[in-house]
């Protein structure tokens, strides 16, 4: 390669050469502070109000939270009080249902005893007469049978006699 001596005489990069340093320190100063007003009336602002926007939004939604917090608060007491009420109301309807129960069973006991005691007093009342049949029957058989006996030993007798011998004897 050659080098031909043009190149030799130039330098480099034009952003070293001390030449342009004034021109390139002017530009540079005029566009940052391009770059500052831009971002210190425009951009900045707008963040600013973006973050504010959102900090507001944050602390309104912390803030419903807390409040909806407590109301879940308040809903859970109100539904646990309520939920204590109706087992309250429960059992006062199971004690008054019982109540009831044992009541009617009460009467339903005490019509059966009154149905039971009817048919007892029913019942030894037909023994009663059966026995007092029973009684009179064994009489009239003891009467007849003493009757025979009396008529197969070749003796007679009267029908007292035989009457009070027989009432003698079922006396005991």
């Amino acid at each position: 390669m050659e080098t031909t001596p043009q190149a030799a005489q130039t330098p480099g990069m034009p952003q070293l050469n001390p030449e342009y340093w004034g021109n390139q320190i002017f530009w540079l100063l005029v566009t940052l502070v391009v770059i500052y007003f831009v971002l210190s009336r425009i951009a900045l602002p707008r963040i600013a109000a973006v973050l504010a926007e959102r900090q507001g939004t944050i602390t309104n939604d912390i803030s419903a939270a807390e409040d909806l917090k407590a109301k879940a608060v308040e809903a859970e007491k109100a539904y646990e009080k309520a939920l204590a009420d109706a087992r309250t109301e429960a059992n006062r309807i199971i004690a008054e249902t019982k109540a009831e129960m044992q009541a009617e069973l009460d009467v339903a006991i005490a019509k059966a005893d009154a149905e039971i005691a009817a048919k007892t007093a029913e019942g030894e009342k037909a023994i009663a007469e059966i026995r007092a049949n029973a009684m009179d029957n064994v009489q009239e058989v003891a009467r007849a049978t003493a009757a025979e006996i009396v008529g197969a030993f070749g003796a007679t007798a009267d029908t007292a006699t035989i009457d009070a011998a027989v009432a003698d004897r079922m006396k005991g």
